[in-house]
């Protein structure tokens, strides 16, 4: 028997087919990961592949950087077949187009990214487009996109248009800063091209590593996409989530919010971590949202979402059992329970009923049953609590969940509060999943520079293993560790290289001189 999530009246979305998986179209979501081996290495990709299929992956990526990488998607999706396993593959195309025409005859499923696509590398300088100049480069990326469209229609396969908030052209940059709408803007260009193309055989994409960032780019982005009368389907992800539980939170938080409102065909859970840990998180989730039930709200995507009316208290929002209790509660408190979407619609009451200035200190409340794990209790919370306080309710956060030690409900009660940029009380790490291109181990050393700088709170510290992926991606640390080239590292302080290929055994001491240069540290 269906859930009644998903006889819920959905945004309407075309079917696009990647190999066998169904993509859209009021198909089952889907999971899906991505190999962190080099391409190049069928035997070490294959048996990643093998285990991301056991742990029931619908589909993997991997990274085409070049021509060749692309040929070896090739030959790993023909010894898979061989062996029985029909698992689509997605190539992963940056800078490169070249690779994209090549992988298109033999992937699934070819993702390609708006900001490096056609536009060269972001040199983060400004400059002024005319009307006229603006037009001649949307031309230049039509001459690039509609042959690929072509080879793409020749060979069944369907196209991922995906954005990253960190990796905006400095065209896009230019013209509408590094703002939600320019995000949007970058994807609409290419959507629009695939929609005069008459090709529907698209799924778009749009990531952030700042969870709030994410969701509210994704949902401006499906009302530009219904007023401009398209249906293409969603796939969702935070990315550069890290490791460990603030990763797991962060994703379940962004994913799971725009999956409550009928958001989402297909997921990623980004991990530092050995891929197939991604999939039991994602099908979690997906699980969980499932089970809520039904919103009364007929198009929940194309609400306004209010977060100008939050609460009346000024201070980050304090955690319940941590540093206040039940009896320290205000007279005129209220405390909201419920599942996410009665919390919400009480919020919103609450909102409407009291001015700014009057509004009654408001107390988060989500209970959970003993005999739930640990992990049961972190993904359910991130969807619950931290929805509502990524958007802007909430004075206090009371996890009621008698299974878990105090200890663990306050790291999971901190984590949602950072996560959903309310509270900051630790580092912050953002941190990429690893790939193909990853320059370093790592998963060693995100350790190591975990270990060195946990002790800043409010401090965004991000480990790229690429340039790929830093230091656009990392568009919201403060500091970067970024993989540069075979053995060499490079050192940033917000978007600016401090330290250039330096060896990396010279570069975490590196970036500990320049942090604790920082004066909001007080060393």
């Amino acid at each position: 028997m269906e859930s009644s999530y998903t006889t819920t009246k959905r945004r309407p979305t075309v079917e696009v087919f990647a190999g066998r998986l169904s993509i859209g179209g009021g198909k089952p979501i889907s999971v899906q990961s991505m190999t962190d081996t080099k391409t190049s290495d069928t035997e070490a990709s294959l048996y990643q592949i093998r285990r991301l299929a056991s742990a029931g992956a619908d589909l993997v990526r991997l990274t085409a950087q070049g021509v060749s990488q692309a040929q070896a998607i090739g030959e790993i999706s023909k010894i898979l077949r061989a062996r029985g396993i029909g698992l689509p593959l997605s190539a992963d195309i940056h800078f490169n187009p070249a690779a994209a025409f090549e992988a298109v005859k033999y992937a699934d499923k070819v993702r390609i990214n708006p900001g490096n696509f056609v536009d060269p590398a972001r040199t983060f300088k400004l400059h002024e487009y005319t009307d006229e100049e603006y037009k001649a480069e949307l031309d230049r990326i039509r001459e690039k996109l509609v042959p690929l469209i072509g080879e793409c229609r020749r060979f069944g396969v369907c196209l991922r248009i995906g954005v990253n908030h960190g990796s905006l052209s400095d065209r896009i940059m230019s013209r509408y800063g590094d703002t939600p709408e320019g995000v949007v803007e970058s994807a609409m260009e290419f959507l629009r091209i695939c929609r005069d193309e008459n090709f529907n055989q698209v799924v778009l994409s749009i990531k952030a590593s700042n969870v709030s960032a994410m969701v509210c780019i994704v949902r401006l982005a499906v009302k530009a996409m219904h007023r401009e009368g398209m249906e293409f389907p969603f796939h969702l992800g935070v990315t550069e989530a890290g490791d460990g539980d603030d990763a797991r939170i962060k994703s379940c938080m962004g994913i799971g919010s725009l999956l409550v409102d009928g958001i989402g065909d297909t997921i990623r859970v980004s991990l530092s971590e050995d891929p197939v840990e991604e999939i039991p998180v994602g099908r979690a989730l997906i699980d969980y949202v499932e089970s809520i039930p039904a919103s009364d709200i007929e198009e929940p995507w194309l609400r306004e979402y209010d977060t100008s009316l939050k609460s009346s208290c000024t201070e980050a929002p304090r955690v319940v059992g941590y540093d206040m209790n039940p009896e320290d509660f205000p007279n005129d408190c209220i405390i909201v329970e419920g599942n996410t979407r009665e919390m919400l619609a009480g919020l919103q009451s609450l909102n409407k009923e009291y001015p700014a200035d009057k509004r009654p200190f408001t107390v988060i409340k989500v209970n959970y049953p003993t005999g739930m794990s640990r992990e049961e209790i972190m993904i359910r919370s991130s969807v619950d609590a931290g929805r509502l306080f990524l958007e802007g309710y909430g004075d206090a956060l009371w996890l009621d969940a008698p299974g878990l030690s105090k200890q663990d409900n306050a790291a999971i009660s901190l984590s949602i509060l950072q996560a959903s940029r309310r509270r900051m009380s630790k580092t912050e790490f953002i941190a990429c999943p690893g790939c193909g291109r990853t320059m370093f181990d790592l998963h060693d050393t995100l350790a190591q520079v975990k270990k060195a700088t946990e002790g800043f709170p409010g401090l965004k510290i991000g480990v790229m293993g690429c340039i790929v992926n830093g230091p656009g991606e990392m568009a919201d640390a403060d500091y970067g560790y970024v993989g540069a080239a075979a053995g060499k590292v490079s050192i940033y302080k917000g978007k600016n290289c401090v330290y250039k290929n330096v060896q990396p055994k010279e570069a975490l001491d590196l970036l500990l001189d320049l942090i604790k240069q920082d004066p909001r540290i007080g060393i």
